[in-house]
């Protein structure tokens, strides 16, 4: 006889890391709704409606807006394929690893990439970004993570954006761990194309990630002379689908756009602004409980990302150790360090369904003793009353 392999009942888990995070039970009904088929008129109308919020949260008119079949990385992947041909000239900004990752992408298109990079832990300069233009010559694109989730950084957006317009060149912007966590102004910004992914702050499970082109980046994909390299990610074929002609190209998650439509309605119903308040209120209560225990963030001060939290590990620490005591005995999972911090950082979530009050005074309370039990004490009452004070005035 071979294995009982029984009811699939996954453990309780408190999300607390780079994503995925915590998801509404209004998101899981939804995806658990009647199946239709990919081209029934119903869901076709469902399909509409989704790249509708869409445009919402994106704060764009874009009419190419719509959630491509995949991950964040697909998203990534979707940008980059369909705008680069090759031996076209990109400047790829690089100051953590989802940056390492577009430069690669770029590479593989057969783009001539030249990357401009900032130490892991500080934003892009754009005088560096300025600089790149002056020497490099006709530039197609410059690409930029908005919210790059290896360092918790926030990249300001708009110096860089006039400079690519300045030189003519397309923006292309990474919003994987921004897009309805903090302010992301798509038109107003000046960016061309833009890409999510559905597991972080839009707090829905992962296998969506949402791209927005405006109508200058889609004539660069209209007026290709080489195929897309990607036949499952060429929007002009998948834009045929999603668009009036409704052309058959793959068979679309159908419960995973369920799950997105109400995630994004949710999403709405808090009103942005509140919601990137939310967002910034509960990082800010948490970096202030972190600095009354003596530890402090990677990103500098005017710099931070609030959906994704990089706390410095302290000396003596070991980090995996941690992560495990965390998870064992609180059931939380919190992300460890990529890249140049591999070891020497946590990654905190607090995004979506998971920014909350409660999730901020348990984690503190949670790390502290984590570290407390390879006899790192820290002052967990001083951690507490002073996140309390964030959210008491």
């Amino acid at each position: 006889m071979g294995k009982e392999y029984g009811q699939l009942r996954p453990g309780y888990r408190l999300l607390l890391g780079p994503g995925p995070v915590e998801t509404s039970p209004r998101v899981l009904r939804a995806m658990s709704s009647n199946m239709l088929g990919h081209l029934d008129p119903q869901f076709l109308e469902f399909m509409n409606e989704t790249m509708e919020l869409l445009r919402k949260v994106f704060q764009t008119k874009n009419q190419l807006t719509l959630p491509m079949s995949g991950t964040g990385s697909a998203g990534m992947e979707t940008a980059l394929v369909n705008l680069i041909e090759p031996g076209d000239k990109v400047i790829i900004c690089v100051h953590g690893v989802f940056g390492q990752r577009m430069r690669d992408i770029a590479g593989r298109c057969g783009a001539e990439v030249i990357s401009v990079e900032s130490p892991f832990g500080r934003p892009i300069e754009p005088e560096s970004v300025k600089k790149a233009f002056e020497k490099a010559g006709k530039v197609k694109l410059v690409a930029v993570v908005h919210a790059e989730t290896s360092t918790g950084i926030l990249q300001p957006l708009t110096e860089i954006s006039q400079i690519a317009k300045q030189y003519g060149a397309l923006f292309v912007v990474d919003a994987v761990t921004s897009l309805g966590g903090v302010e992301l102004k798509v038109d107003e910004w000046g960016i061309d194309a833009c890409y999510s992914g559905t597991q972080k702050a839009l707090s829905c499970p992962p296998g969506l990630a949402p791209v927005t082109f405006n109508d200058r980046a889609a004539e660069v994909i209209n007026k290709r002379k080489a195929k897309v390299q990607s036949w499952y990610l060429d929007l002009s074929m998948i834009q045929s689908y999603w668009g009036k002609e409704r052309f058959y190209h793959h068979t679309a998650p159908i419960n995973m756009i369920y799950g997105l439509r109400e995630a994004l309605q949710i999403v709405l119903e808090e009103g942005l602004e509140a919601r990137f308040a939310r967002h910034k209120q509960n990082s800010e209560a948490f970096i202030k409980g972190i600095e009354a225990m003596g530890l402090s963030m990677i990103a500098p001060q005017g710099y931070r990302l609030p959906t994704l939290n990089a706390v410095r590990i302290p000396d003596g620490v070991e980090d995996v150790g941690v992560r495990k005591h965390l998870l064992d005995k609180y059931g939380i999972e919190i992300g460890g360090g990529l890249g140049d911090f591999k070891g020497k950082a946590w990654r905190v979530g607090l995004m979506g369904e998971s920014s909350k009050r409660n999730n901020v005074v348990l984690l503190l309370a949670a790390l502290a003793d984590g570290m407390g039990q390879q006899g790192h004490n820290a002052d967990v009452g001083s951690a507490i009353q002073a996140a309390l004070k964030v959210y008491n005035g």
